[in-house]
């Protein structure tokens, strides 16, 4: 991959700088000026690095479930927001690993480990993680963190600041979090965990999901991290003012959870 910054960006800057200011589907302002493409490059290419490194699930119930639960969230996800947002494809992968994390990369990649499944005990308390996962997808998170991370500015807007070749895709991947140490898990700011926490919760109801269930899990996330947040989830909001977070939305999530047909992904 090639990237070169060009004097003729200059003249182009001001269109290219209103086109990046966007807002997320809550309506928060957002700068994101890393071109969709070549997050969904970055995306797919990590994902694959993931799948040659780690081993993937074989347990035929497991896969099931899992993939049962991301078809309900991103149906429900694109019934509430805009087509326009969402990636062409989705591809689910189950890896066998014991740390309690999912993860959904730009492009529509989402991975679970098969550890998320001893913390997240139902259908409902997965939904709740893949729909955040998703949400940060929705939202253009990793876009926004690397434009934030690049320090993109007015006078900085490039496609190709980090240089030429190999290692400028490198230092984007690793600026982004998506390398070999990174890949799944993206350390968002609270902004970005707090919004993605009521996009999931929105679109797990939507997809039959008992909301409530959300709150649940993140005791359950407390208690396996000892009463502090697991070390992938380091950078996230304390469980405590993420459940309040939550509560305080409850209301409007079971509204909508009660005008739906419950998920059956029991198994």
């Amino acid at each position: 991959m090639r990237l070169r910054i060009s004097l003729s960006l200059l003249g182009v800057l001001p269109l290219a700088l209103l086109a990046g200011c966007d807002e997320t589907p809550t309506g928060r302002s957002q700068l994101a000026l890393v071109p969709e493409h070549l997050m969904a490059e970055m995306g797919a290419d990590t994902f694959e690095q993931l799948r040659r490194d780690q081993p993937v699930s074989s347990d035929a119930a497991i896969n099931r479930q899992v993939a049962c639960v991301a078809q309900e969230i991103v149906a429900a996800a694109e019934a509430i927001y805009s087509a326009d947002d969402f990636p062409e494809a989705w591809e689910v992968v189950v890896f066998e690993d014991d740390s309690p994390n999912a993860f959904a990369l730009p492009g529509g990649r989402i991975g679970v480990h098969t550890g998320l499944l001893k913390v997240a005990g139902t259908p409902d308390q997965l939904a709740a993680v893949i729909g955040h996962e998703v949400g940060h997808v929705l939202a253009d998170h990793g876009n926004e963190r690397l434009t934030q991370q690049l320090g993109i500015k007015a006078g900085m807007l490039v496609v190709g600041l980090l240089g030429e070749g190999d290692m400028g895709q490198q230092q984007l991947m690793q600026a982004l979090g998506l390398g070999a140490q990174l890949g799944i898990s993206l350390p968002f700011s609270r902004a970005h965990e707090e919004e993605a926490d009521l996009m999931g919760l929105a679109i797990m109801a939507q997809a039959g999901f008992d909301p409530q269930e959300s709150v649940a899990l993140w005791r359950n996330m407390a208690v396996a991290g000892g009463g502090q947040p697991p070390e992938f989830l380091s950078t996230h909001p304390a469980h405590a003012s993420r459940i309040e977070a939550l509560q305080q939305a409850m209301e409007e999530a079971v509204t909508i959870y009660r005008t739906v047909n419950p998920s059956n992904c029991a198994g």
